[in-house]
């Protein structure tokens, strides 16, 4: 993996936000969906990445494919 993030991994226990809606969770639920793009660390709740999982997938470079 080549990609490297400029931003740290947050703990468990730091709140997460949607990076859509603005949805607010403490620590990760296993449903939300975690990206890194243009090297921030981006999260999406469970709502969100459903209806949009084909724009969040169609946005991988190649080599993920």
């Amino acid at each position: 993996m080549d990609q490297t993030s400029h931003e740290p991994m947050p703990s468990d226990d730091d709140p997460r936000t949607c990076a859509r809606c603005g949805t607010v969770t403490t620590g990760t639920p296993p449903t939300w969906t975690y990206s890194v793009e243009n090297g921030h660390n981006r999260y999406y709740c469970e709502p969100c990445a459903r209806e949009n999982i084909r724009a969040i997938e169609g946005r991988l470079d190649s080599a993920w494919w």
